[in-house]
């Protein structure tokens, strides 16, 4: 029970749901990543800079929390991923995401606080699918 650590993932889950909270009322925009991501990267001139700004802070925010908290949380392991593994998991990432209609953030986080059945559901299938990767990693391979 190593990994059990109910305080920081209280505060990490409370941080994240005011932070939804806070983009859907300053912006009234859904914080999911894959969206987020897709309006910055993808049909840029369609953009106003006001909104690539707001997307552009948010995804660095994203990437600079991993090495702030690895800053100042003494005996944090690093990841041992190679960049090919990188690459394959970014791609099927972004392919589920465009099947799924969205990412694990904007279903979980912001789709359930909206009572969205199609985030319901959605949120369904990841765990799911999670849990049957989990067994097969742990008990088959």
């Amino acid at each position: 029970m190593d990994n059990f650590t109910p305080v920081p993932a209280l505060a990490g889950g409370v941080l994240i749901g005011l932070a939804s909270v806070w983009l859907l009322a300053a912006n009234g925009r859904i914080a999911g990543v894959s969206g987020i991501l897709h309006g910055l990267v993808g049909a840029m001139s369609a953009q106003s800079p006001g909104d690539r700004l707001w997307r552009a802070a948010f995804v660095a925010g994203l990437i600079v929390a991993g090495f702030v908290w690895k800053a100042f949380v003494p005996g944090t392991p690093a990841a041992a991923v190679t960049l090919p593994y990188l690459v394959l998991a970014g791609i099927l990432v972004g392919f589920g995401t465009r099947v799924g209609g969205g990412c694990t953030s904007g279903h979980g986080v912001c789709g359930l606080g909206r009572f969205s059945l199609r985030s319901l559901v959605a949120v369904a299938v990841f765990m799911l699918a999670g849990m049957a990767a989990t067994y097969i990693v742990r008990h088959v391979l």
